[in-house]
């Protein structure tokens, strides 16, 4: 007859066998980890230290004389968050507003800002061994805010800073 203590260490043994991700695993060199969402046809996902939460659309409430890609302010737990159409900002086509909408809660030096998303995807991780070259760096607007790309199967996902695109004084400035 096994003690109670051999059986409780037992038990911690084959728990431990089924376990999806062990400490050492999930912080494995060479591992980035992030928030995974979709603007336009780009795959992008953000460090888990740039994204401070996820939201379904709040209510908006415009605001006169902003950039068309600022669609207003949202009271948010009793704070005015901007609400900013990232995808308008970068590529100049407004993104169509669904019941499901999500936005992306990003800190910024003078108080946090929520952005729009096309898709939300949640957390993705990527290996050093996916990343490709510089070469095949990002076009366009996005260039400036991408960190790395990655291919994982069919799909490149880009690496997007948040950070940047907050100290950015163009995205800084939203006064039409």
């Amino acid at each position: 007859m096994r003690s109670p203590y051999e059986i409780l260490a037992d038990y911690e043994r084959r728990s431990l066998v089924h376990v999806a991700g062990l400490p050492e695993q999930l912080d494995a060199p060479g591992l980035w980890r992030g928030v995974g969402f979709r603007i336009g046809g780009k795959r992008l996902a953000a460090g888990f230290d740039e994204v401070a939460e996820i939201l379904p659309m709040p209510q908006v409430t415009p605001v006169p004389g902003a950039q068309p890609w600022m669609l207003g302010v949202a009271n948010i737990r009793g704070n005015l968050l901007p609400i900013v159409d990232l995808k308008q900002f970068l590529e100049g086509e407004r993104t169509v507003l669904h019941e499901g909408q999500r936005v992306l809660i990003v800190r910024q030096p003078g108080g946090d800002v929520a952005i729009t998303i096309d898709e939300l995807y949640g957390q993705r991780s990527f290996h050093e061994e996916h990343r490709l070259q510089e070469a095949e760096a990002a076009q366009g607007r996005y260039a400036h805010f991408i960190e790395a790309m990655y291919r994982l199967g069919e799909d490149v996902w880009s690496v997007f800073s948040l950070q940047k695109l907050a100290r950015t004084p163009e995205f800084r400035q939203a006064a039409a």
